[in-house]
């Protein structure tokens, strides 16, 4: 990333630049289990930390449940065993610029990637967990909340990311609100203005492809089965 780029970055993020992370650096497929980045709340204020996708909890004794629990559903994350004590505490934003999901058979998926109209930052509701993979060393993992879809994301997958922003981020992260149970009314799903929907390259099916041309045009969105959720 130019400065320029950086600098607009912890602009919209509401962090000092010199705080972000080596992970904040132009990528367009990141996959779960990969390393990233979040936003955290500590003394009032943001941090951008590095962070693993796919929430490990504290009391595990291995990553075996990372790469299913790199989603939360808002409806229960204040009762499930594996989310609710970071929901209590540890909650956090996901930077990204979009979202990938997939229709079509196996053998076929065809991706979609859901972004901003003018392909600006989004920040995508999260929870985080420290846990230790070695003694002595704590690794940060986290996962993405996810909501109802809104009528953009429906023809493709029936869930989303939640998205905050504004005051709606604050509140979020703020690890002292006197009352997390009422920021589950954050968590619907995002206005429907918010985001485009742009069928891409399946260039993007693979991990190994981490470049701009998995983001070329493939023509228009068509009504499917199963999906999956990959961040940009």
């Amino acid at each position: 990333m130019t400065e320029e780029q950086l600098e607009l970055l912890a602009e919209d993020l509401g962090v000092p630049v010199e705080s972000l992370p080596p992970q904040a650096r132009v990528r367009y497929n990141i996959a779960p289990t990969n390393e990233h980045f979040i936003v955290v709340e500590q003394n009032e204020v943001r941090e951008a930390v590095p962070a693993r996708w796919g929430l490990v909890n504290s009391w595990a004794k291995d990553a075996k449940r990372a790469a299913m629990q790199i989603n939360a559903r808002a409806e229960t994350i204040e009762r499930t065993p594996a989310f609710r004590q970071a929901f209590q505490k540890r909650r956090c934003l996901v930077p990204a610029t979009g979202f990938f999901e997939w229709a079509g058979p196996k053998e076929s998926r065809q991706p979609t990637w859901f972004h901003r109209p003018d392909d600006r930052l989004i920040l995508f509701a999260g929870l985080y967990e420290l846990w230790m993979p070695a003694p002595g060393t704590w690794q940060r993992t986290f996962t993405i909340v996810t909501t109802g879809a809104n009528g953009v994301v429906a023809p493709i997958h029936d869930r989303m990311p939640a998205v905050l922003a504004g005051e709606a981020a604050g509140l979020w992260i703020d690890p002292n609100h006197p009352d997390p149970q009422a920021l589950l009314g954050l968590l619907g799903p995002a206005p429907e203005r918010l985001l485009v929907a742009r069928r891409v390259s399946p260039l993007v099916n693979s991990v190994r492809n981490d470049f701009a041309a998995v983001l070329e045009e493939a023509g228009p969105p068509e009504p499917a089965g199963e999906a999956n959720l990959r961040l940009l």
